[in-house]
């Protein structure tokens, strides 16, 4: 059915104004383009739709009952140009972000503090799983960003860099090894498969090195706690522990072996357009 919702809406003003010169000027056209149209849409129909009098027009049968639906149908159209407009300015919806409780804590909450100084209105959710957990959520819709290293991207996914990340082992005093030395030693670890261990293991592996952790922990700031209780070495993202270094509570250990340094930044599905809520998001992130 061919459906030209112009003259519905041509209908639905001359029947709130009851009068063809009112609902011309509402319109802001002429008077015999008011005419035409409803001529139009009552041929369409084959029924008369208004009754001219003195005083305007009136609704006949018919019209009354074509008003109804009209009526609720631009009801329907005006809260939906609504709900865009507020959903476009931020003033309302929600933002899930997937992000790993570490990358959480340690990079992404300035970011989340200003965001909700912006745009009070949006509802902020926060995914805390593991990387590759959050592709599949990104992937499903419940979320819609993931901010993290990603370095082994997938074709329908974009991946957009922030910065560069830096693993190091750290100590809770001053400490100087080779390589054999430190391997020997104590140490501690995030268990797979987050993305830091499978980087780690990687290296180990390019490098031949037999490694046994001596302690796997869920989080990086479990790491940092037992690091700093004597209980052993830890391998860190330097970047979240800068603090620390600064204080004293931690040490980088002084060993010749780098550990490869580790993209941080955004997924989005590719081929898509990201909502007036993630374009925000990123803007922020931009600036960093």
């Amino acid at each position: 059915m061919d459906v030209n919702f112009e003259l519905y809406k041509v209908f639905y003003v001359v029947a709130n104004n009851k009068s063809i010169s009112k609902g011309a000027e509402e319109l802001m056209i002429s008077q015999p383009a008011v005419t035409q149209s409803i001529k139009m849409l009552e041929g369409q129909l084959g029924v008369t739709l208004f009754v001219r009098t003195k005083k305007g027009v009136i609704l006949t049968d018919e019209g009354n009952e074509l008003y109804k639906y009209v009526k609720e149908g631009m009801s329907y159209f005006v809260n939906g140009y609504n709900t865009v407009s507020s959903l476009k300015n931020l003033n309302s919806g929600v933002l899930k972000i997937g992000a790993s409780t570490s990358v959480t804590e340690h990079f992404l909450m300035p970011f989340l503090k200003e965001f909700h100084r912006l745009y009070p209105k949006v509802e902020v959710k926060i995914v805390n799983l593991l990387t590759e957990v959050l592709i599949k959520e990104l992937r499903n819709g419940n979320v819609d960003i993931v901010i993290g290293s990603n370095n082994n991207i997938d074709k329908d996914l974009d991946f957009h860099v922030i910065s560069e990340i830096n693993d190091i082992f750290v100590s809770n005093k001053k400490i100087k090894l080779d390589v054999d030395e430190l391997f020997q030693e104590k140490i501690i670890i995030q268990t797979a498969p987050s993305v830091s261990r499978n980087s780690f293991n990687e290296v180990i592996k390019k490098n031949n090195i037999n490694f046994t952790p001596y302690m796997e922990v869920v989080s990086h700031h479990l790491v940092t706690e037992l690091v700093k209780s004597g209980m052993g070495i830890g391998v860190v993202t330097k970047e979240y522990v800068l603090e620390d270094l600064k204080n004293n509570n931690l040490y980088e250990v002084d060993v010749n072996f780098l550990l490869p340094t580790r993209k941080l930044g955004y997924t989005l599905p590719k081929n898509t357009i990201p909502s007036y809520r993630v374009k925000a998001f990123i803007e922020l992130l931009k600036k960093y």
